[in-house]
């Protein structure tokens, strides 16, 4: 885009947090400590059974965020809280959305690099606590090759050694809504995040929208965000986690598949997964992605909660 940033922007942040009470209050100092003061705070509290509620009743009264809570009754995943906070921040009005997991903590610049940032759609570059590059966001993800295994094939850390070895920056392909920032009009045209992947993708989902209808996702090597926890992406596919993992993959090729070749995969996979199960991740895993394929089959199309704003 071309110009400055407009400078009277407002920016909410949306955070979702599940029973992680002492690393949601670490993130909300980082919060509280930015150079750039946030309009609003949404927290969305999944159901949280611990002492969350308490710790953000706390946090009110203190005075140092303005914050409001989303107190669902039930755990909607990560998918759902940021489909509940989004649409909150969506309906009050903010010009910019700033989605953050409970597990980051934000430099005290970093809201204040994004939004000196004239464009639509922004990621932060992740870190892990001693400093390394862990910005696990898809230089290239791939839904045009059938052989490609997995659809990211490059990321910004497997690129990019050291934050000092990126430009100022990145175009990616996909984001985690761990520190993604997005204006309004983006959501004008595509809608919100889909509430129906639970956990897993649906961060991918809306960057494929997002770049299906032309904007540009640009991670920023200057916007900082600290992971508080390891990154762990390997899950038992046999669990309940792995169910999704393989549902919201098959759903994402599904989708957005340019090729019917591509759109295939997910049945190759399934075969494969079935075929290999006395050797490899038995009868559980065998069993998760048969039912993940079922369920992806009737998730072929966006749903209208995700499509609609407001």
């Amino acid at each position: 885009m071309n110009g400055g940033p407009a400078r009277t922007e407002t920016v909410a942040v949306v955070v979702v947090t599940y029973n992680r009470s002492e690393l949601l209050t670490r993130m909300l100092d980082g919060l509280a400590a930015q150079t750039h003061r946030p309009d609003a705070v949404l927290v969305v509290d999944n159901a949280s059974t611990d002492d969350t509620a308490a710790v953000l009743a706390a946090r009110a009264g203190a005075g140092d965020l303005p914050l409001t809570v989303i107190t669902s009754p039930e755990n909607l995943g990560g998918a759902g809280g940021f489909h509940a906070g989004t649409s909150r921040a969506y309906e009050l009005g903010f010009d910019r959305i700033w989605l953050i997991d409970d597990d980051v903590v934000p430099a005290p610049d970093c809201l204040a690099v994004l939004m000196a940032a004239d464009e639509d759609c922004l990621m932060v570059v992740r870190e892990d606590l001693d400093g390394v590059l862990v910005e696990k966001s898809a230089v290239r993800f791939d839904l045009s090759n059938p052989l490609a295994v997995r659809p990211k094939t490059a990321s910004v850390d497997s690129t990019y050694a050291t934050r000092a070895e990126m430009p100022e920056r990145v175009a990616v392909e996909n984001v985690a809504f761990e520190g993604f920032m997005v204006r309004r009009g983006v959501i004008d045209e595509i809608g919100l995040p889909d509430p129906s992947f639970f956990i897993f993708y649906d961060d991918v989902d809306f960057a494929i929208r997002a770049r299906n209808a032309g904007r540009t996702i640009w991670a920023l090597r200057d916007a900082r965000l600290v992971r508080q926890l390891d990154f762990n992406q390997q899950h038992d596919l046999s669990g309940w986690k792995g169910f999704y993992m393989y549902r919201n993959l098959f759903v994402v090729h599904l989708r957005y598949g340019t090729n019917p070749l591509v759109r295939l995969k997910p049945l190759l996979i399934t075969l494969a997964v079935v075929l290999l199960s006395p050797v490899r991740g038995g009868l559980g895993e065998a069993r998760n992605v048969i039912r993940a394929m079922t369920s992806a089959w009737g998730m072929r199309r966006i749903p209208a909660s995700a499509t609609r704003a407001g």
